[in-house]
């Protein structure tokens, strides 16, 4: 799954969402009281993504729970847009001086140069929690990875996701391996699933970007965690051989077969049942896999069997495996304007408690502390989630600072680089010369 809102529709609009938000930065004083609409403040207005409901059941939870006295004192109200939308419709609401107090973004909308961050619409949260005395309930890899994403904390990490290999521990074991820690042992190991007549590595091939991910991973376990910055700043090109070497290292795995037949048109579905009857011994995936891991109707082989490591090193490479690639989901931001006391004892009810909620009511892994004890968590979630509190440096994925077409093409063009249809050398090409035309 993608990691973040796109932000496809964002060129249509931005040039109105440019003059609207001047407007709005000039006329919109900030509220004592801090309203969503106008300076009429009665509603903690929330705006989330239709397709994804946990957020907003999480908040109503919350809301009749741990969080009663902030919902009496300025009540919830929460509404959706369909992500598709979520763009445009912040750009009418900033034009109409109405943006709820906390709602779903675009990426570019939020950063410093963007048309809600360089006009001072939306909060800075890591001032703002630490004016509140709880600052220390956001991960620092959360606020790691919200920094590298956003280029400042203009999102909190409702949704929260690490990513790694999961891996058939019995299968493992009757080869007599153990998981791999280095990139050579992976690549051995899968030649002797491949032997063995197991698929050694599935992934989602016709989607891209599971494959792309790799390639990321493998030039930042290389070159460091700055590496695709480097390429973003221009003192860097993915031409360059230590670029090439990662794309070359992912053709080979598709030139061994080590993806299995049909990896090219294999659909997430495919892959995922792949690995969870057992047919395939390795699934580079994100945290958000454990709903499937944890539904004993999916998984067959049974969550005890399966195993979770980081990317494997690179021989002499800067990077190291403690360097966790990580996402954030989509943007969720405050509005500056409708910031006020009574939002602010809103947003320190959810640092110290939203954690712990999602966790116990969904199962789900966020960037926040528990700071209540959880019960029942399945074994493999919990073990994510203390990598998840445990870590300081994250990484992003491989298109994470690149343009919507040069996103595209590297998604699209990657089943052609593990058919053998197109080498390392053009793969890379093809891609910094999108890069060169986009700045």
């Amino acid at each position: 799954m993608p990691p973040a809102l796109p932000s496809r529709r964002l060129r249509s609009v931005t040039a109105a969402l440019g003059a609207l938000a001047v407007a709005v930065a000039v006329t919109g004083c900030a509220s004592d009281d801090g309203g969503s609409s106008g300076d009429n403040p009665s509603n903690f207005s929330l705006l989330t993504p239709a397709e994804n409901a946990i957020v907003r059941n999480e908040f109503a939870a919350l809301a009749k729970g741990e969080c009663a006295t902030a919902e009496k004192a300025m009540p919830l109200k929460a509404e959706t847009v369909a992500q598709a939308e979520a763009v445009q419709k912040i750009t009418l609401l900033a034009g109409q001086n109405a943006l709820p107090v906390m709602f779903v973004a675009g990426t570019a909308q939020v950063k410093p140069d963007g048309d809600l961050g360089k006009n001072n619409l939306i909060v800075d949260y890591e001032k703002t929690l630490k004016d509140l005395g709880v600052w220390d309930n956001v991960l620092p890899a959360a606020a790691s990875t919200v920094k590298s994403v956003y280029g400042q904390m203009t999102s909190l990490p409702f949704q929260y996701n690490i990513e790694g290999i999961f891996y058939n521990k019995k299968l493992f074991a009757d080869q007599g391996l153990q998981a791999p820690k280095t990139w050579g042992e992976l690549v051995s190991a899968a030649q002797k699933f491949k032997g063995a007549g197991v698929t050694p590595i599935t992934e989602a091939g016709n989607q891209g970007w599971p494959i792309t991910r790799l390639i990321g991973m493998h030039i930042f376990r290389n070159l460091g965690p700055d590496a695709m910055k480097a390429v973003k700043d221009g003192q860097a090109k993915l031409t360059d051989p230590v670029y090439v070497a990662a794309a070359q290292a992912i053709a080979d795995l598709g030139k061994q077969g080590l993806f299995g037949e049909g990896i090219t048109s294999r659909d997430t579905d495919t892959a995922n049942t792949q690995f969870l009857t057992g047919k395939a011994a390795m699934m580079y995936n994100g945290s958000w896999f454990l709903a499937n891991l944890n539904d004993p109707k999916q998984n067959q082989i049974g969550v005890e069997n399966v195993g979770f490591i980081p990317f494997p090193t690179v021989d002499g490479g800067k990077g190291n495996a403690g360097q966790w690639p990580a996402n954030a989901g989509a943007p969720t931001a405050m509005s500056q304007k409708a910031y006020s006391a009574k939002a602010g004892d809103w947003l320190k009810c959810l640092a110290e408690n939203y954690g712990s909620s999602v966790m116990q009511n969904q199962g789900v892994i966020s960037g926040f502390k528990l700071n209540k004890e959880v019960s029942n968590v399945p074994p493999l979630t919990k073990e994510l989630q203390d990598v998840v509190a445990k870590a300081t440096e994250t990484v992003l994925w491989f298109e994470a600072l690149w343009d919507a077409k040069t996103t595209k093409d590297a998604q699209t063009n990657v089943a052609l680089l593990v058919s053998g249809q197109m080498s390392p050398q053009q793969y890379m090409s093809a891609l910094q010369a999108d890069l060169d035309q986009a700045r």
